[in-house]
């Protein structure tokens, strides 16, 4: 059994999932929430604690020392990530600044290890095929401020003798997805007998299941790595495809409307992982 484990983001998409793996694992876990969340987790779930916060991302240095008092590792999962705002907010240099807080109160509490979550869209993604080694090349707020801290981390903690590692997420998606996302919105529409109104559907994407997302993180977390990982599939799949698999389910071909949104001119044609380990199963 490894040593506690503390997470934050854990009543999050990608966080909830974390927690589900490191219990299937038997890790003891701390978790960080906002005030007023931790009834959201079933009393069940095995957690050595749980600690609240008005904002994490507003706690001091102190705080944070003091938070991970007798913590091995440390995953840090929590970012803003409202839909439709999330990508130019400014409360990303908030998350930025509080992460960097954060790690610091790590370091003086002799934490081993650090994890964070990054995005693969602080890559280049004109690049198409994405691996650690492409080189990185943000173009919005919300990526510049998580390739920053990997920038940042990624310099500083291995030089103070605590491990990191960083996992870049690609196109999740799964149980407790918001509703306004590509994969919930065509499954309300489809179940509902409605038209689902789509562009053309020839972006190439990295689906993956949220679930196998979270394995793969406590995976890294579990592990030795250090430095970038890619949490992918691996495998380029186009948006017209994977609407027509979930259309499928309901024999409903007929309410995809291909075309009946504009193009986003600025979106990249091919955003897919390479993986590293293709020993992981795949959970599509």
């Amino acid at each position: 059994m490894s040593g506690l484990c503390l997470v934050t983001g854990g009543t999050g998409f990608v966080g909830r999932q974390v927690l589900r793996a490191l219990r299937d694992a038997g890790v003891p876990t701390r978790v960080v929430v906002r005030d007023g969340t931790h009834r959201s987790f079933e009393s069940d779930a095995g957690f050595e604690n749980i600690i609240t916060t008005a904002d994490l991302f507003t706690e001091s240095v102190d705080w944070w020392t003091n938070v991970c008092d007798g913590v091995d590792t440390v995953i840090h999962a929590a970012w803003y990530a409202e839909p439709g705002t999330y990508l130019h907010s400014p409360k990303n240099l908030d998350c930025l600044l509080g992460t960097l807080q954060a790690a610091q109160g790590a370091v003086r509490a002799k934490v081993r290890r650090f994890v964070g979550v990054g995005t693969c869209y602080e890559y280049d993604v004109n690049r198409g095929m994405l691996s650690v080694d492409t080189p990185l090349q943000p173009t919005t707020p919300y990526g510049g401020a998580k390739a920053a801290a990997f920038m940042a981390l990624s310099q500083w903690l291995p030089a103070q003798g605590t491990e990191f590692a960083w996992c870049r997420l690609f196109h999740l998606y799964g149980e407790g997805e918001d509703g306004r996302r590509l994969v919930p919105y065509l499954r309300a529409r489809l179940e509902a007998g409605e038209c689902a109104e789509l562009t053309g559907g020839n972006q190439i994407r990295d689906f993956l299941n949220v679930r196998e997302a979270g394995r793969l993180i406590v995976q890294t977390s579990l592990g030795g790595r250090q430095g970038a990982v890619n949490i992918c599939s691996g495998i380029p799949v186009t948006v017209r495809e994977l609407a027509g698999r979930i259309a499928d389910e309901h024999g409903r071909r007929d309410l995809l409307r291909f075309g009946a949104r504009r193009e986003n001119p600025i979106d990249p044609p091919c955003v897919v992982g390479v993986r590293e380990d293709e020993s992981c199963a795949i959970d599509q």
